[in-house]
């Protein structure tokens, strides 16, 4: 079955506000082995809408819209469809109740053009809003279906899920199932090349996904039911593990700091954290994971090079002979975050931001990173591109990721 979505309201056109609902639908549609082909977004006006639904049914047998159920004069969204398929609405009694008891608990009556939402088609399969005025509905013409749901989230979503799911998972034989494995540590093209023939696999298919700083990998099969689909899923993914090795940080939401969080609690660590051109970048990542105050001791921004005498002991003479972007005060300052803290790790940043700073030697962008653990310390030299706040958060999970690997090594 081929569907589209189509969002209605000149706001959306006009980007007062973002369209949530598509990214909603289709991710649920796909959950029930039903694919979306296209998106579409029309504006208030009759004419175009009627444009929209003559488009939509020319290349789609399912057509989803979101929007235009109110009692205003510019949601047309149901009068529209209506005429287009030559149908007349009479009043459905129970819409019209539900309505009207809504209005009595704030002791309001019922306008005219709060009545009009209660009207439909006889042959219209009429869905409860019970989370506002505006009834959805289901009109089946022919091989043709539409499907009619009001526009805000807290009103769709629960109508798509306790109506229409139902519906539609009628029409569909086989259901989606997906897993997300996540890579950090080498580049989407780099990535792909290494799995080469995977990407071209049919069931399941293996999609990249380039996000920031890392990658994503979306393994989809397709089944009767979920457990011949996760077996489909799971000799794809061995493999991908097996060829991209500890590349592979986690898999769904999962994000750096939770894996990074797991290791450090597993292995009874404490940790300490002093950053230079981060900011606290690192120390508001680690604090993201829930229960890391088992492990995280103290953050220190030493911005100056005062501050990273005073706090953290960092040698003069290192200062003036290598400069504050050096390997050897990286070294030194995450050798005094662990002395003072008494962590069993401190990690340490310092760099050149930007946009200004850089000189032909040190250019913007130079950073280096330093981890001490069991009393041994490894820098990084980073040479980052992007600006200000994007060479900070590249910074940030490259020495997350770094010390990651490290624990696992250690293992």
């Amino acid at each position: 079955m081929r569907c589209e979505i189509l969002a209605v309201g000149t706001e959306i056109l006009l980007g007062d506000i973002v369209n949530t609902n598509a990214q909603y639908i289709a991710k649920r549609l796909s959950d029930i082995g039903i694919f979306v082909y296209h998106q579409s977004v029309v504006g208030d006006n009759p004419e175009r809408l009627r444009e929209a639904y003559a488009l939509a049914f020319s290349r789609a047998d399912l057509v989803i819209t979101t929007g235009g159920l109110g009692p205003t004069k510019d949601d047309l969204t149901k009068e529209t469809a209506f005429n287009y398929f030559g149908k007349t609405s009479v009043l459905h009694e129970e819409s019209f109740k539900h309505i009207e008891d809504i209005f009595k608990r704030s002791n309001r009556t019922v306008s005219e053009s709060n009545k009009k939402q209660a009207f439909f088609p006889s042959d219209a399969i009429v869905l409860k809003n019970n989370n506002g005025t505006a009834p959805g509905c289901i009109i089946e013409e022919g091989k043709k279906i539409l499907v009619m749901l009001p526009g805000p989230p807290r009103e769709m979503k629960p109508m798509f899920e306790e109506s229409v799911i139902p519906y539609l998972k009628e029409f569909s034989k086989d259901i989606l199932v997906s897993k997300v494995l996540r890579v950090i540590g080498i580049g989407e093209s780099a990535a792909a090349d290494m799995l080469g023939a995977l990407l071209d696999n049919e069931n399941p298919t293996v999609a990249p996904y380039a996000k920031e700083g890392e990658v994503t990998f979306r393994i989809t099969a397709k089944a009767e039911n979920e457990e011949e689909a996760r077996a489909l899923i799971r000799p794809i993914e061995e493999r991908i593990r097996e060829i991209l090795g500890d590349n592979v940080y986690g898999e769904g939401n999962t994000s750096l700091e939770e894996v990074l969080g797991d290791l450090l609690l597993e292995n009874k660590l404490t940790i300490a954290t002093a950053e230079s051109c981060t900011g606290g970048m690192v120390a508001a990542r680690l604090i993201n994971y829930g229960g890391i105050s088992a492990a995280f001791l103290e953050g220190a921004v030493t911005y100056s090079n005062d501050a990273k005498v005073s706090r953290l002991g960092v040698k003069e003479e290192t200062l003036e002979s290598f400069g504050a972007v050096s390997h050897e005060v990286a070294e030194e300052m995450a050798i005094g975050i662990c002395r003072t803290s008494g962590a069993h790790i401190g990690l340490a940043t310092t760099g050149i931001a930007g946009p200004g700073g850089g000189t032909k030697e040190k250019p913007v962008g130079l950073v280096y990173i330093g981890i001490c653990y069991k009393g041994q310390v490894i820098t990084r030299e980073l040479n980052l591109t992007g600006h200000r706040q994007k060479i900070r958060e590249r910074a940030t999970i490259t020495i997350l990721d770094m010390l990651r690997r490290e624990l696992l090594n250690s293992k």
